[in-house]
Parts: C-alpha cells; sequence; structure tokens
C-alpha cells in the first residue's frame, strides 16, 4: 500500500458537503483505503467556477491505499453529485 493524499472540494450547503464527504469516505473505506487523517481547509473561492459554484469546501484526506484501486475510486467519484472537484497526490517517502 501506498501513501496519498486526497484533496477534495465539496459544495458550501452543509447537507451537500456532509453527503460527499460521507460518500468518499465509505468509497474509500470499501476499496481497503486507510484514512489516517482528514483535515478540513475551510471555505474558499474557486479560481473558475465548478457547477456553478464560486465557492468551495475544501478537505484533505491522507490515506494508505493499493495502487490498483486509483482507478475505481475515480470510477465513483465521477459520479458523486456532491463532490465537485478531487486530486490525488502519491507521497513519496524517502
Amino acid at each position: 500500500m501506498k501513501k496519498y493524499e486526497l484533496m477534495t472540494i465539496y459544495p458550501l450547503d452543509d447537507e451537500k458537503s456532509k453527503k460527499g464527504a460521507d460518500d468518499v469516505k465509505s468509497v474509500l473505506t470499501s476499496l481497503g483505503a486507510e484514512i489516517i487523517e482528514e483535515k478540513p481547509f475551510g471555505d474558499r473561492d474557486l479560481t473558475y467556477e465548478i457547477q456553478k459554484q464560486t465557492r468551495g469546501r475544501f478537505v484533505l484526506y491522507t490515506m494508505k491505499m493499493n495502487p490498483d484501486k486509483i482507478t475505481d475510486v475515480d470510477k465513483a467519484f465521477k459520479i458523486n453529485m456532491n463532490l465537485l472537484k478531487y486530486q490525488f497526490v502519491k507521497i513519496i517517502e524517502k
């Protein structure tokens, strides 16, 4: 298992952001990811409009996950309407 960071952006609506975060965590755990840390980054302006939203709620996840499952996570995230954007970054430890 490799270590990753996942930055997610949810809508500002409390109900939608909570539902989106719950869906993200459930997808990750169902595919065998071990969530090490969940760190809220607060509400911020978006650089460009996403799904008619100009602000979003940012959350950073640190996790360990099998690299073969990234494609499955990507497919599940694309159909999550409560997730505006996401980005995976592999952490290289020396």
